[in-house]
């Protein structure tokens, strides 16, 4: 399938290579800024360019990968008439796509994901949607050439999907950072907790996450969550979260 991209970051960029390896022809990137457009064409070997009005119309699919809140106003500027038109998002309606063409869908990977950091997509869960039969079947195809985890999923469905992935990804990732912060401020290295972290992964692979609860909030220890508190005298904005997230286990375990 020959398909072209319209934006270049950390997401379009994986499904871009992962597209390719799998045998699909990338003709075009666009992106607003040229260079990020260049980048990404220069590594896929095709055209590249920052103006709508040069977007090829040798496409077989247009995978819209940018920012959520630009995808409507960007879709509203495509003329791709019986193209078929995809966006990648979680929290946005396939809707949004009807101005662009008369055949639009959604090509939801469920995973994060880094320019720096390709991934093999065997695994990554895809959550696919589209306006009519036929383009539902194109891009569960095109999904299933770079994934073995790919479902049909409603509006509905996927907006808890992508919640859900916020609270068990972006959220665990940021009390990462929190954590390096505290530890630096005393001297350590964040190397001390990567097991720690390396083993809460692998233990939520078998162990249900609520059975597989740790810790001095899971046991009620108000002493010991007391003493983190004046740990944390110095910096409210920590206490309180620690405060929130203590309760929450607390709650969950002692009703």
């Amino acid at each position: 399938m020959k398909i072209a991209f319209i934006g270049s970051g950390n997401v379009a960029t994986n499904i871009a290579f992962a597209l390719k390896a799998a045998g699909h022809q990338m003709v075009q990137v666009f992106n607003h800024r040229l260079q990020g457009a260049l980048e990404l064409a220069e590594q896929l070997g095709c055209e590249a360019t920052a103006t709508l009005s040069e977007l090829t119309h040798q496409a077989d699919c247009y995978i819209i990968s940018v920012k959520d809140d630009v995808i409507e106003a960007l879709a509203g500027q495509l003329q791709l008439n019986d193209k078929l038109v995809v966006h990648t998002a979680g929290s946005v309606s396939m809707e949004v796509l009807q101005k662009a063409s008369n055949y639009y869908g959604v090509l939801y990977p469920l995973q994060t994901f880094s320019k720096q950091r390709l991934l093999d997509f065997s695994t990554i869960p895809f959550f696919v949607e589209a306006s009519d039969d036929e383009s539902l079947a194109t891009i569960e195809q095109l999904a299933k050439s770079i994934s073995n985890a790919v479902t049909r999923t409603n509006f509905e469905q996927r907006k808890m999907l992508h919640l859900s992935a916020v609270f068990a990804c972006n959220f665990v990732n940021h009390l990462y950072d929190l954590s390096e912060g505290l530890l630096k401020e005393h001297n350590l290295s964040f190397e001390a907790l990567k097991p720690l972290i390396l083993e809460t992964a692998l233990k939520v692979q078998s162990v249900n996450p609520h059975d597989g609860q740790t810790g001095p909030a899971r046991r009620n220890d108000q002493e010991v969550m007391t003493k983190h508190l004046q740990l944390l005298s110095n910096n409210q904005s920590l206490q309180y979260i620690y405060q929130l997230l203590s309760d929450s286990i607390v709650k969950s375990f002692h009703k």
